[in-house]
C-alpha cells in the first residue's frame, strides 16, 4: 500500500468508519514474500522510501525475472521497475507477463500506472550515444513522480550548444548531467547553475577512456561547487537521487 493509503485507512478507522479489524485485513503485515529459493522481496520499500523495490535483470535470467515481478504484481505494487533487460530476456517473459519495454535504456515497467509529476529536473547528455544511461535516469526519475527536461547531445566540443539552452536551467531543482570521454560537461554545468548537479560518468569513449574511469575521475576532481557523482554507467541512481532532491525542493 502506497503512504497516502496507510493514511486514508486510519483516518476511517479515527472516524469511526472502519474497525481497527477491518482495517487490519487490509494492510500487509509482512514486510517480505520468499520467491522460490531466489528472491526476498521487500515489499514495504515504498512506505518507506516512496518507491517499490526494483528487479536488477543483468545477472537474473529470464525466469526469475518473471516470478519476483509477477509476485510483486500480485500483491498490486505499481510501476515495478526492471533494469538492464536486455532484449532477448524481455522477448522471453514477454508471453508470460504485460509490460512496457524500453530498448534504448533497456528497462521494462510493470503495472505501469500515470503518476502526476512535480518539480522540475533537467537531464543533460553530452552526446547520443550517451542515450542508454541517460534515457535509464529521465525513466526511473519520472517513474516516480518528477518532471523531467531533456537536452541532449550538447557536450563541450560544440559549447554553444549548450549555452543558448541555459534558460531551461533557471527553475531546475538539480541537473543530472551525463557525459562520458574525458566527462568536462559536468564542470561546466556546475559552473553555471545555482542548484544541484550530478554527474554521471559513462563507459563511452575510446581506449584510454577505460571504460568511463577517465569520465568518473574527471568528475570527481570537479572544481565546481555543488557536483555529486554516482558510478560509471549508474543512470538508475542517479535518477533516483535526482528524485529524492527534487522531492524535497517542493
Amino acid at each position: 500500500m502506497e503512504q497516502n493509503e496507510i493514511y486514508e485507512l486510519l483516518k476511517k478507522v479515527e472516524s469511526g468508519k472502519l474497525t481497527a479489524g477491518e482495517a487490519l485485513r487490509d494492510v500487509s503485515l509482512q514486510p517480505d514474500m520468499l520467491v522460490g529459493n531466489y528472491a526476498d522481496i521487500d515489499l514495504h520499500r515504498h512506505l518507506r522510501q516512496g518507491m517499490p523495490e526494483v528487479i536488477y535483470g543483468e545477472g537474473k535470467t529470464a525466469e526469475q525475472i518473471l516470478g519476483i515481478a509477477a509476485a510483486m504484481k500480485e500483491k498490486k505494487i505499481p510501476n515495478i521497475l526492471i533494469t538492464r533487460l536486455s532484449q532477448e530476456k524481455a522477448d522471453e517473459i514477454s508471453g508470460s507477463l504485460d509490460f512496457e519495454y524500453y530498448p534504448i535504456p533497456r528497462i521494462g515497467i510493470v503495472n505501469g500506472c500515470e503518476v502526476p509529476k512535480k518539480g522540475k529536473i533537467v537531464l543533460v547528455a553530452a552526446g547520443t550515444s550517451d542515450l542508454p544511461v541517460a534515457e535509464e535516469a529521465a525513466l526511473t526519475a519520472e517513474l516516480h513522480g518528477n518532471y523531467v527536461e531533456r537536452i541532449y547531445d550538447v557536450g563541450v566540443a560544440g559549447l554553444h550548444r549548450l549555452l543558448h539552452r541555459l534558460p531551461a536551467f533557471e527553475n531546475a531543482n538539480v541537473v543530472i548531467a551525463v557525459a562520458g570521454m574525458e566527462g568536462a560537461l559536468v564542470s561546466v554545468i556546475g559552473g553555471l547553475v545555482a542548484c544541484p548537479v550530478i554527474g554521471v560518468p559513462t563507459s563511452v569513449g575510446y581506449g584510454a577512456n577505460f571504460g568511463g574511469l577517465a569520465a568518473l575521475l574527471s568528475m570527481l576532481n570537479s572544481c565546481a561547487s555543488g557536483v555529486s557523482v554516482v558510478n560509471i554507467d549508474n543512470g538508475f541512481g542517479a535518477g533516483v537521487l535526482a528524485s529524492r532532491i527534487n522531492q524535497q525542493s517542493l
